[in-house]
């Protein structure tokens, strides 16, 4: 089953925000963009070089209308204990949610059932709730923020524009491509 114009599924956890705990809900995730972005741990190592590459870019998500949130197999109290005691992870001005559950994890497909941790997976979700991007690397391969960046750009643009579609390496400004008969065969 295909992820894409998929609803996310229901959920319901806490998350540590803001220096507070928080209820998050599917809910909040209409109404807006959204990236949902699960590691596998807290107190580990590829993790936080991620989570802090996406808070030093986290104002130009923000700028393009885009919330990030960080979900680990963790507990809230968990993400604050690192968020405290970590120079790189106190930088996190987004929600990281605790699935001690797995329920989150597991709605998204990306459980490692047997070690109870998720898999480094990244869903961008539009307003309507719907999954637009979906990317799933393997544990010691950690992701890059300019590069989620350029692909939330083009997925915004093919939504505000139909009809045309962004080619491979597009970057905003850059022309695109409107398919029709007389580019068949031709790019």
């Amino acid at each position: 089953m295909s992820y894409i114009n998929s609803e996310v599924k229901p959920f319901n956890a806490t998350a540590f925000h803001a220096g507070e705990f928080v209820e998050v809900s599917e809910a909040d995730l209409k109404g807006k963009w959204s990236v949902v972005f699960f590691y596998p741990a807290d107190f580990t190592f590829v993790c936080p070089t991620e989570l802090g590459d996406l808070a030093d870019n986290y104002e130009e998500f923000k700028a393009r209308g885009v919330e990030i949130y960080a979900v680990s197999t963790d507990t809230h109290f968990t993400h604050k204990a690192w968020h405290d005691s970590s120079e790189t992870i106190n930088k996190i001005q987004y929600p990281m949610i605790g699935d001690p559950t797995g329920t989150i994890t597991r709605n998204f497909n990306v459980m490692i059932e047997e070690a109870g941790l998720a898999d480094r997976g990244t869903f961008v979700i539009n307003p309507e709730g719907q999954i637009q991007i979906v990317e799933i690397s393997a544990g010691g391969v950690g992701r890059d923020a300019q590069e989620l960046l350029r692909k939330i750009k083009a997925v915004q643009y093919i939504a505000a524009n139909p009809g045309e579609v962004c080619p491979a390496k597009w970057k905003e400004g850059e022309e695109t491509l409107a398919p029709s008969l007389d580019l068949v065969g031709k790019i």
